[in-house]
């Protein structure tokens, strides 16, 4: 059978939705918080280290799937993503203890997050969109997962409520099932994963990046990344319970007012990209966070304010990831693009890791999330500051000599 050449469009409307089911699952995990915490008698750092686990396996693994993503196509890798994101669902729901639920909801559904999102979906981009529309395609990508919290939140809130959160949890499995028709229709052509300008190995590259300046600096940026929207997405919910916001709705609303301005941030950021420096962009996007962040904790804590700061919030949420991946691709190329947007988002995911765990540790033990609020404030300054001197130049590789 001949491989058919996928179109943009192909790549943009499955591989959009397979990160809306994806990453809309899981950005409502932290609706699961007190409930599962409650019916089993865990702390919070029990449920906060399971998702912070989740989110250091996704950056461990993303890597190595990217870079296999690379050499034989996304689509497989795609398919064994969707099967490992089922499982860790069910076995979230049938958890009894801590240590089974970390299984669940941090190995397996982390490990199924770095073959189902992002990563590989943007080197079906960049092997398919040309260098002119590479930033705006990888922003409407990111768009769709932003449009699958958005949706999804409500949805997960409405499952708990009318069904329980176990029967939830059992109901996002059968709904993450429609990943693989949408992963199935991701192959590439046979020659579309191994092709490139360049005919570096993996290893040439890997040593390429790691010495390169600007592949360090973005990587201590996307740092800061993760840190600050995983600590929001996890303990926003049970930040304002704490401070007498009791009606779940309130967090409900603002987690998929989150989703909703992060549609609208990331096809900005991305259309943005393809005209203006990207060094720039992450860099104002992460001041303008520490600023957002400064003026919740100042105002008067209501139901409006945390909803407006959800919404400014969400414009900046993952509006980095299309301009992050696009200097890569752009400084790099595109052959091996899965696996170095790999090796940035383990960073990214380190940052996650500590950004949900710290959130539960230091309020377990001060009785409060102040320390962290502050922390995610000031390291937005410092990945404004890292992200001004990158280079957005393309890499000018010698030649090989010929005898």
């Amino acid at each position: 059978m001949t491989d058919r050449k996928l179109s943009l469009t192909t790549v943009l409307v499955c591989g959009g939705l397979l990160v809306t089911l994806s990453m809309g699952i899981r950005h409502g995990f932290g609706l699961f918080n007190l409930p599962i915490t409650q019916t089993h008698g865990w702390n919070r750092e029990t449920f906060a280290f399971a998702l912070a686990l989740q989110n250091l396996m996704w950056g461990a693994s993303q890597p190595i799937t990217g870079a296999l993503a690379d050499k034989f196509g996304a689509m497989r890798i795609m398919i064994v993503g969707v099967a490992l994101y089922v499982a860790g669902l069910i076995v979230m729901a049938m958890a009894t203890s801590g240590t089974a639920f970390a299984t669940g909801a941090g190995v397996l559904i982390g490990i199924a997050q770095s073959g189902t999102t992002y990563s590989v979906v943007y080197g079906v981009i960049g092997r398919v969109a040309s260098a002119e529309k590479r930033v705006w395609a990888m922003g409407i990508a990111a768009a769709a997962g932003s449009f699958g919290q958005f949706l999804m939140i409500p949805v997960e809130q409405t499952l708990i409520s009318t069904t329980g959160w176990q029967n939830a949890l059992f109901i996002l499995a059968f709904l993450a099932c429609f990943m693989l028709p949408l992963a199935l229709t991701l192959r590439e052509p046979r020659m579309a994963a191994s092709t490139g300008g360049h005919q570096q190995t993996i290893g040439e590259a890997t040593r390429e990046a790691f010495g390169n300046r600007n592949f360090q600096l973005l990587t201590l940026g996307y740092f800061v990344c993760g840190f600050q929207v995983v600590f929001i997405g996890v303990h926003l919910a049970p930040y304002l319970k704490d401070r007498g916001l009791v009606d779940v709705k309130i967090a409900t609303v603002a987690l998929a007012l989150i989703g909703l301005f992060n549609v609208f941030g990331t096809y900005t950021a991305g259309a943005m990209g393809q005209r203006m420096p990207k060094r720039y962009l992450l860099s104002s996007i992460y001041i303008a966070r520490s600023v957002v962040i400064a003026g919740y904790l100042m105002l008067p804590l209501t139901a409006w304010s945390t909803w407006v700061f959800a919404a400014l919030m969400g414009f900046l949420w993952l509006s980095t990831v299309p301009l992050t991946n696009g200097i890569i691709a752009q400084v790099f190329g595109v052959k091996y693009l899965s696996m170095l947007s790999g090796v940035v988002f383990f960073s990214h995911q380190i940052g996650s890791f500590l950004g949900a765990w710290l959130g539960g540790y230091l309020f377990d033990r001060t009785g409060s999330y102040n320390t962290v609020w502050l922390l995610a404030m000031a390291l937005g300054v410092l990945a404004a500051l890292v992200n001004l001197p990158i280079r957005e130049q393309a890499l000018v590789r010698p030649q090989p000599v010929r005898v």
